[in-house]
């Protein structure tokens, strides 16, 4: 169910939003980022993912999710659970009146480029990094990075 911008304004301001990210790697050992046109984060590159909506069980929202995203529905089976993370933003969809808070589910999965129908509507660009490219890079958000940093960390 997807609110009024009105009453969406309330709920992010007054309480953390359910997501799911997408960390898609490809058959290079590569991770797709977007570069985002909505706030938060707007201007970084970013991993898919969007919001689980009231009363949609998550299958449902992982479904739905990986159709918007990657243009490619897939099941929740499909992923693998990577752990739940926070995201914290001083701005939100609307301007900077107000922060946005997340308590992100990630999932990692592995496609093929080729089954991929990437949209534009929540980014303008596409590209695939390796782990140590997307961790040098300024312009990948602290919050895509996180998910790489642990990874290194665990196996480093």
């Amino acid at each position: 169910m997807f609110l009024r911008q009105e009453d969406f304004a309330t709920v992010v301001r007054s309480t953390p939003l359910i997501s799911i990210d997408l960390i898609v790697e490809n058959a290079q050992g590569e991770f797709l980022l977007g570069k985002r046109l909505n706030r938060p984060a707007q201007g970084y590159w970013f991993v898919p993912g969007g919001r689980v909506q009231k009363d949609e069980p998550l299958e449902a929202a992982f479904a739905r999710l990986t159709e918007a995203e990657l243009g490619l529905r897939l099941p929740l089976s499909a992923g693998q659970f990577y752990g739940v993370w926070q995201h914290f933003y001083d701005d939100n969809f609307s301007g900077a009146d107000f922060s946005t808070h997340y308590i992100v589910l990630g999932y990692r999965l592995r496609v093929q480029e080729s089954d991929l129908a990437l949209p534009d509507a929540q980014h303008d660009a596409y590209r695939w990094l390796t782990p140590e490219a997307l961790l040098a890079s300024d312009n990948v958000h602290d919050n895509s990075r996180a998910y790489f940093l642990s990874q290194s960390q665990v196996e480093g």
